[in-house]
């Protein structure tokens, strides 16, 4: 379908269901794949292993996240810029992001891969424990110039109308990646390293395959000779800088929450926040399916000038994402047990105490942090990337900082209430920057 019928003219309701639910699944693939990885490395490989990966993880997220920088940063522009039917700024926009991407993956793979031994050692970790966590992050760094470019061409495709093209891409990332993954560790008995080169040849496969439209020049985008300006470099900078800074600050937190657990509760402690989370990353990527699944239809709305419809597709963006935290919220306080034993079934009884009284109050994130998560995503798409990464920073790096040390005197438990009482004060912080814009986002159409 052509972007304009899609974005334009199709019923809010039936858009999201057209754009949004395929963007769920094709995070639902992507979160069940994470989850598959945690299980894999946990049974074959065993305990230290699953506490590396848990602790190289940061890394290889701040690695990802330059590129989603870039990524995210151009599709919102890109948006607007074929809302408006300026096809010649939108051409440019994509083809000087995908060349940068590739350019940052070299550099920081690259420097990733030689201050891999110094990070893990920073951590605290030694012996067979920081050898693995080393050997799983390189692998990760040598790929990162054909890995990164995946994410951001996935939002290139539903920009151009390729909404289940963007979902079997992601949905045969997933079972690549696990299908390999099985046969590296469960038949070949390779070690940690295998999973890291299962998860990257998975990615450089899609990769190649999503891009074939452009290649080809059957995309509504096509590659053109590049002309880079400081001001498109700053756009981009500035429309991506909120999921970049969520992804920094979150990777600098966890980094900060390792480094407690490490000293106060060793490998268990470590390998329990692991499983926190393996499921946040099972739900997080459900949320930021459907919402930014409808960013390039609120961007090419806000560039028509069409605010009421803006207004209305994110009406379902904000009920969707409500139900399904809710639903999430239920399903980890009834099954806690259940789910500690899908990651470590060899755990100790006291580990696996740890781990369930943890889930329990990790249950209670859910409860707000849809409202803060939709919020987001809704001042991403209509360029107002102030206001979107004061939530995300404030979401993942001030807020869990500041509870770390309010909550100190309750030591571990202080931990796990961290991310409840996070998400409780981002959603206050959302309502507060809605109410403040509301003038500006309640604003009348304009004339055709």
């Amino acid at each position: 379908m052509h972007s304009d019928a899609l974005f334009a003219r199709t019923p809010p309701v039936r858009l999201f269901f057209l754009a949004a639910l395929p963007g769920a699944v094709s995070m639902l693939a992507s979160a069940l794949y994470g989850i598959i990885d945690g299980v894999f490395v946990g049974r074959f490989l065993g305990s230290t292993a699953f506490a590396a990966v848990n602790l190289a993880m940061p890394f290889v997220v701040i690695n990802f996240s330059l590129a989603d920088l870039i990524g995210v940063g151009a599709s919102v522009p890109i948006a607007i810029a074929l809302g408006r039917g300026q096809h010649r700024e939108a051409n440019n926009l994509f083809t000087c992001a995908s060349l940068l991407i590739v350019g940052t993956g070299i550099l920081i793979g690259g420097a990733l891969f030689f201050i891999a031994p110094w990070l893990i050692r920073f951590m605290g970790a030694e012996g067979e424990f920081a050898r693995m966590a080393v050997e799983y992050l390189r692998v990760y760094a040598i790929c990162s110039p054909l890995t990164t470019i995946v994410f951001a061409v996935d939002n290139f495709l539903r920009i151009c109308g390729y909404i289940r093209g963007s979902m079997v891409v992601n949905i045969l990332m997933s079972v690549s990646s696990a299908v390999l993954e099985f046969l590296f560790l469960g038949v070949f008995g390779w070690g940690v390293w295998g999973a890291a080169t299962a998860t990257c040849l998975g990615m450089i496969l899609c990769a190649l395959l999503a891009f074939i439209p452009f290649f080809r020049g059957k995309a509504l985008l096509h590659f053109c000779g590049p002309r880079f300006s400081l001001g498109m470099i700053r756009q981009i900078v500035s429309c991506g800088s909120p999921n970049f800074l969520n992804n920094i600050a979150g990777r600098i937190t966890s980094i900060l929450m390792n480094l407690i657990l490490v000293r106060a509760g060793g490998e268990d402690a470590v390998s329990v926040y692991g499983i926190l989370m393996y499921v946040e990353g099972f739900i997080q990527p459900l949320l930021y399916g459907m919402c930014d699944s409808l960013q390039p239809a609120v961007g090419y709305n806000w560039g028509a000038g069409r605010f009421s419809r803006v207004r209305a597709i994110e009406r379902c963006c904000f009920v969707a994402s409500g139900v399904l935290s809710l639903l999430s919220a239920g399903v980890i306080a009834s099954f806690p047990g259940e789910i500690v034993r899908l990651f470590v079934a060899g755990g100790t009884g006291e580990m696996i105490a740890m781990a369930v009284g943890a889930l329990r109050l990790f249950s209670l994130t859910y409860l707000t942090r849809w409202f803060s998560f939709a919020t987001q995503s809704y001042m991403l798409a209509v360029e107002k990337p102030v206001s979107a990464s004061t939530i995300s920073v404030s979401t993942a790096l001030i807020f869990p900082v500041l509870l770390i040390l309010l909550l100190w005197p309750l030591g571990l438990t202080g931990i796990w209430l961290n991310f409840a009482s996070t998400s409780l004060l981002a959603a206050a912080l959302s309502a507060v920057i809605l109410v403040r814009l509301r003038g500006e986002l309640g604003r009348p159409d304009q004339p055709a």
